[in-house]
């Protein structure tokens, strides 16, 4: 079973120059809501269809949900490593918990009004 990390070391781990693959596996949809910056989206349900062309067996990869009740990551950590993907830790906390922290999230959700009103650098 992949390792389950805590906010703590997600953050830690997210920190180092050590090269991560940050993977949000909740729908595209809300993925382009809102997600974690510089995650990916891979649907746990598109990993054996997409996983080859988006990660690499070698990198380390770190796989989230929506949150604690959220079963996705731990399925899709499970689904990774049956394709030999042997470096897989699971952010059991998800989006809720990164949220909760109050870390800065992207997508639609979170575009800055200037962005929305057209000016930029206003």
């Amino acid at each position: 079973m992949a390792k389950i990390i805590t906010r703590e070391e997600f953050i830690k781990l997210m920190g180092t120059k050590e090269q991560v693959k940050l993977v949000d596996v909740r729908s595209r949809e809300n993925y382009q809501k809102e997600h974690i910056q510089n995650a990916i989206s891979l649907p746990v349900d598109e990993i054996e269809g997409k996983v080859q062309e988006l990660l690499d067996k070698k990198e380390k990869i770190v796989v989230y949900c929506a949150s604690f009740e959220c079963q996705a990551s731990v399925h899709a950590a499970q689904k990774l490593q049956a394709l030999g993907y042997n470096n897989v830790l699971v952010y059991k906390g998800g989006l809720k918990d990164y949220k909760e922290a109050g870390f800065v999230l992207a997508g639609s959700l979170h575009e800055t009004v200037a962005s929305k009103s057209g000016c930029y650098g206003c």
